[in-house]
């Protein structure tokens, strides 16, 4: 998921002080928000919603608040009637989407990204976003098809890039899944799980060194980056540096990962 917005609600003329009081209580919400007192905020859309309970706005920017606060169920019943207010509000369909996806519920969140996009078919984050969600429903070519996408719409996206890469690997095509890694490393010099994933993508085609220079690249930018230090265990072992490897799965242990034992075990002694 991406940015997050509020409706902010701008007022010029009023000539009722019902209106203006509601709209005052949103506002100061949004610069709530916006100084990052979710809680605070969440009080006046309280507020505005007491004196206007019609008022989608409120609902949609308090459950904005909530999902900031991590309360995604709280942020779903809020989007909700946003949309039982206005079924169009596409941003309320989009985040009502992204909480259900962290709640891991891919597949009503692909039912409300769908919607988004009926809504806007240019809304770039949600091709994105579905496109995640496809990824992990298992429907790499559906997934495939979001990010193309997502990249037409903005092609400096570099976790478009990236997350395509990740679906092409997934289907085998390990080229084309290094050529979309190639593009995300070049938007992003330190994009580390770009390095990781084209190493890996070229330890399936057999290039071992290339891997390893890749897996190189991830660890300087996290030494503490257990799974790299195990590809490239896995790699050196491939071109007969046992003692590398097994210093790598070593290493691997210390962190913490528990299958680094196993291949010490299998390989090491």
């Amino acid at each position: 998921m991406k940015n997050i917005f509020l409706a902010i609600v701008f007022v010029s003329i009023s000539f009722f002080t019902y209106a203006q009081t509601n709209i005052e209580y949103i506002n100061r919400g949004v610069n709530k928000y916006t100084l990052e007192d979710y809680r605070g905020a969440i009080l006046d859309f309280n507020k505005a919603i007491e004196i206007d309970p019609e008022d989608k706005e409120a609902y949609y920017n308090r459950g904005v608040c909530k999902y900031a606060l991590e309360d995604n169920r709280g942020a779903i019943q809020d989007f909700n009637k946003a949309i039982e207010l206005d079924p169009e509000y596409k941003e309320a369909y989009y985040y009502r989407g992204v909480c259900k996806y962290i709640l891991e519920d891919n597949r009503g969140a692909l039912q409300d990204y769908n919607k988004a996009i009926e809504l806007d078919p240019e809304y770039k984050e949600v091709y994105y976003d579905r496109g995640v969600c496809k990824h992990n429903l298992e429907d790499y070519r559906g997934a495939i098809l979001d990010f193309n996408k997502a990249i037409e719409i903005d092609p400096e996206d570099k976790e478009a890039y990236y997350n395509r890469g990740l679906s092409k690997s997934d289907l085998g095509d390990n080229r084309g899944a290094i050529l979309d890694f190639n593009k995300a490393i070049k938007l992003d010099t330190a994009f580390k799980k770009a390095y990781y994933n084209r190493g890996k993508s070229k330890s399936e085609l057999g290039d071992y060194r290339g891997a390893i220079l890749d897996f190189n690249k991830a660890i300087e930018l996290d030494s503490e980056y257990k799974d790299a230090y195990i590809v490239r265990g896995i790699s050196k072992y491939m071109l007969g540096d046992i003692d590398g490897a097994c210093l790598d799965f070593s290493k691997a242990g210390e962190l913490g990962d528990r299958k680094a034992y196993d291949f010490i075990k299998e390989y090491c002694n």
